[in-house]
């Protein structure tokens, strides 16, 4: 019994780093991607506009 636990959290464990390590990924290639089309395009950065102020601004590398 005591192994048969072992196993399912070891397994579990795996799946979440798998989960994790996979989301990662994607979202290296996402800001990969968007890098090669702004060097592609000659831009230094894509704008977003603030919902509040209605200014627009450089977007961040950490934002979505």
């Amino acid at each position: 019994m005591t192994r048969i636990l072992f196993f399912i959290a070891v397994a579990a464990a795996v799946y979440w780093f798998y989960r994790r390590f996979t989301a990662d990924a994607k979202s290296l290639t996402r800001k990969q991607k968007r890098r090669s089309r702004e060097v592609r395009n000659r831009a230094h950065g894509t704008l977003v506009k603030d919902p509040k102020t209605g200014e627009y601004r450089v977007k961040k590398d950490d934002e979505e």
